[in-house]
């Protein structure tokens, strides 16, 4: 092979490699939010939906004169740690009277190539009037209307919708506010991951909160892994080997690069016998490498890392969100404490940072300040999986063990600022 090739051939692994992570961080990326990288995922598709189907079985679809590409991250274990959240400066999540409002306008838009924020408002007035498991929507409220605002930037920063005339938060105000969207509907359509929708799973409504996780498991089941559950087989005699084998290799690599640190703890029998196989190890270290990450593997599990930061969702350590700074603080006693702490010891800790440093955290210097702000703490090490929760007390898992706090530093008499470094080898 020519020099010349050998470099081709080189450049197009890199630019497939940073394409992957670009979209495990995005899985829908438009080209009026990110121009350079969509026509990296748009030249490069073919390789790119070939890795994805093969590694993890999700189906990447990307279209070129609508502007989007899509994949289809599908999960046999959903959770809520990565929820849609509301376009202010807060960022919280989505609540239920959000997640119902999206549900409800995005299936009005459907039938909407363009319409007014007013138009839209009302047949979500209607909608809700005639469902009767459902609240009454009512925009004369201003609560109601920023609901209904959060769920309508959140699908502009989809693409989904486009202000052609006006700007969406001026409903928040006033209910008479002028606003003209057009509507992409086919995008709109490609939003859903799940591969069996909704209302194919026919149930009465008064049975749906006590059959809430089988219906949850239902709408990821997929049927190439055979058996009567997908990911999930209850029946593994209803499956031949081959879709065992896929079934594992894609329940694995899916967590893999999907989530913050997979420990051999969580795997079930079956599928740490498949990633300690050697053809396991292979297809898992051919894979990482693939994808342009750096595989750390250790006795308690694996952990990718990303040179570039491209398919970091989640920052840690990240001095600009209070949690995440507390989040690095908690470590040193979770650390310290191998049976875990309790939610009081912990609400301890929290208040004892609130002293040691007055002018920080000013939304937590209250009354219940510092249990507010150890629950956020966990929750953020939770997400990453750096600690879980068990028989009531929060632990610390084995990836914790990378951080070590060095110094705390404050510059300016208004901030405190929190420095650390990841300690390299085993701690434990």
């Amino acid at each position: 092979m020519s020099t010349l090739a050998n470099q081709l051939a080189a450049a197009e692994r890199e630019e497939v490699a940073r394409a992957i992570r670009l979209l495990l961080a995005h899985p829908l990326l438009t080209a009026t939010a990110d121009p350079a990288g969509f026509e990296l995922v748009r030249r490069r598709r073919e390789p790119l939906a070939q890795w994805f189907d093969y590694t993890c079985g999700w189906s990447l679809v990307v279209e070129p004169r609508r502007g989007y590409a899509r994949l289809a991250k599908v999960r046999a274990n959903p959770d809520g740690s990565r929820p849609p959240r509301r376009a202010r400066s807060g960022r919280a999540p989505f609540d239920r009277r959000r997640y119902v409002l999206l549900c409800l306008t995005a299936a009005e838009l459907l039938s909407m190539p363009m319409t007014t924020i007013g138009m839209l408002a009302d047949r979500v007035v209607q909608a809700t009037a005639a469902d009767p498991a459902l609240a009454a929507f009512d925009p004369v409220h201003r609560p109601e209307r920023m609901a209904f605002v959060d769920v309508l930037k959140l699908l502009e920063s989809y693409d989904v919708l486009g202000a052609v005339d006006g700007t969406t938060e001026t409903y928040v105000e006033s209910a008479e506010a002028k606003v003209l969207y057009r509507v992409d509907t086919t995008l709109l359509m490609r939003l859903p991951a799940a591969p069996v929708g909704a209302s194919q799973l026919a149930t009465p409504l008064d049975e749906v909160p006590a059959r809430f996780e089988e219906l949850l498991t239902g709408l990821v089941r997929e049927r190439r892994y055979g058996g009567a559950l997908g990911d999930q087989l209850s029946d593994e005699t209803a499956a031949t080997d081959a879709q065992r084998n896929l079934r594992l290799r894609h329940s694995v690599l899916r967590r893999l690069f999907d989530d913050p640190v997979l420990y051999r703890a969580d795997l079930a029998e079956d599928e740490l016998a498949y990633v300690t196989s050697l053809t396991g190890r292979q297809i898992l270290r051919r894979s990482v490498e693939q994808a342009g990450f750096l595989l750390e593997e250790r006795a308690e599990g694996f952990l990718l890392v990303d040179p570039d930061g491209i398919a970091t969702d989640v920052r840690l350590p990240d001095d600009t969100s209070t949690a995440r700074v507390a989040a690095l603080l908690l470590l040193e006693p979770l650390c310290a404490a191998p049976a875990g702490l309790l939610p009081e010891q912990l609400a301890k800790a929290g208040a004892d940072l609130l002293r040691r440093f007055p002018r920080w955290a000013k939304a937590y210097q209250s009354e219940e300040g510092a249990a507010r702000l150890t629950d956020d703490a966990v929750r953020v090490l939770r997400d990453v999986g750096l600690a879980r929760r068990t028989s009531g007390r929060v632990v610390a898992c084995p990836a914790a063990y990378r951080y070590r706090l060095t110094q705390t530093m404050s510059s300016d008499p208004a901030f405190d600022a929190v420095a650390v470094e990841v300690v390299e080898g085993d701690q434990q």
